[in-house]
């Protein structure tokens, strides 16, 4: 596996660290979009291969940064942790996942969700080499779970790292998956608009997540079994689910595929929520679950009680603008609504006219926009009610 992740790792004619020693920074080059620049993508490796495993990166969108400081505080206590020996597995931090998001500006904005080059969004379209890596394991799978994860495991970072890549942003991304691919635990860290603390995964990692949205102190985890466009959590996480139903399907009963990682998009509240206090007490609950978890040795802290709970993901209804004009909300993001309840107004500057934007189920009223004028047809708010009502692609842009 070493080997592999080495020999795509080869971008560039400068050749790559190998696999980084305890609390070894790996500088990856990226392919070069063109003569005389390139950027390069910085991992900070805690603890040793061959164990457990957890992977968080930070900033995949690269104008949202709670993730970055939440990174800055989680190197301090890993270095601390690292030099204490309590690092009992491997684990990889990566504080900016997008550099190339990072040095995107226009007229004074950062442009971080989209590449400017492509249109496409960061967090979206991650390659899929689960039918690959399927194909080159059946040979070598059995009874013993254990050792199908570890087999499957081999031959998807194979499979990763034999996929061509041709662009800037490809190459990106397959150092995410390589890094990420084999670990048990994925976090990536991301922000809302405006916005509490909330968590999506997909509907098998549930089990598992729970005890991360307690420690974190999420208040709704929003859950969904492919929701369409391969974001980068489910890219990590859906290999397992469709392995166990691909081998479930043609093998009934002879090759257990268990669900062996738990990826998770923590929304780490607003865009402007970059705070010390906010971040210490993030990245020290993350550090509590990695303990809880294994990854970090001594007794875990006791886990916090639940203050939310688990949606579909089916269920978190956009709230859409109807008209254009100055948008003012009437209810804080947080707060529990019911279907009817009047959320903002949309006030015509020319007509005065005020048009009432209502929540159209009982729920959480979870996130809104940062943005004060609103164009006809702009989501502006989200409201986590209980019940599914949406099909197709689930995730906005």
């Amino acid at each position: 596996m070493a080997q592999a992740l080495d020999a795509a790792l080869s971008l560039s004619p400068a050749s790559p660290d190998p696999i980084p020693l305890p609390m070894h920074i790996h500088h990856h080059p990226l392919i070069s979009p063109a003569p005389g620049t390139q950027r390069e993508l910085i991992s900070l490796h805690y603890g040793k291969p061959g164990g457990k495993k957890a992977y968080i990166q930070a900033s995949l969108h690269a104008d949202e940064l709670p993730g970055m400081l939440v990174a800055h505080h989680l190197r301090q206590r890993l270095q601390a942790l690292e030099e204490a020996g309590r690092i009992a597995g491997e684990i990889i931090l990566v504080p900016v996942a997008n550099p190339i998001g990072l040095s995107q500006y226009a007229l004074h904005m950062h442009l971080g969700r989209f590449e400017s080059t492509s249109g496409e969004n960061f967090n979206r379209h991650y390659p899929d080499q689960i039918e690959a890596a399927a194909l080159a394991a059946e040979a070598e799978l059995g009874p013993d779970a254990e050792a199908n994860v570890k087999i499957l495991r081999r031959e998807l970072v194979k499979a990763i790292t034999a996929a061509p890549v041709d662009t800037e942003l490809k190459s990106l991304r397959r150092l995410l998956m390589l890094m990420s691919c084999d670990a048990d635990i994925v976090l990536d860290l991301h922000c809302d608009a405006q916005a509490v603390m909330h968590l999506y995964t997909e509907t098998p990692c549930w089990p598992e997540c729970e005890a991360l949205a307690n420690y974190l102190g999420s208040r709704v985890t929003l859950l969904a079994q492919d929701s369409g466009d391969n974001p980068f959590d489910e890219a990590c996480s859906q290999v397992w689910w469709k392995w166990d139903k691909r081998f479930s399907e043609r093998f009934p009963g002879r090759f257990p595929i268990p669900q062996a990682c738990l990826a998770v998009t923590v929304e780490l509240r607003g865009a402007a929520d970059v705070e010390h206090g906010l971040a210490e007490a993030d990245a020290q609950n993350i550090i509590d679950f990695l303990n809880y978890r294994g990854l970090i040795s001594g007794p875990a802290p006791a886990m916090p009680a639940a203050v939310g709970d688990a949606r579909p993901l089916a269920g978190c209804m956009p709230i859409k603008a109807e008209t254009a004009g100055v948008l003012t909300f009437l209810r804080q993001a947080g707060e529990t609504v019911a279907a009817g309840d009047v959320l903002a107004h949309v006030i015509c500057p020319f007509s005065g006219s005020v048009t009432e934007l209502k929540s159209p189920v009982d729920g959480l009223f979870f996130a809104r926009d940062f943005v004060r004028f609103a164009t006809a047809g702009m989501k502006i708010a989200k409201v986590a009610g209980l019940q599914a009502t949406r099909t197709g692609k689930l995730l906005g842009a």
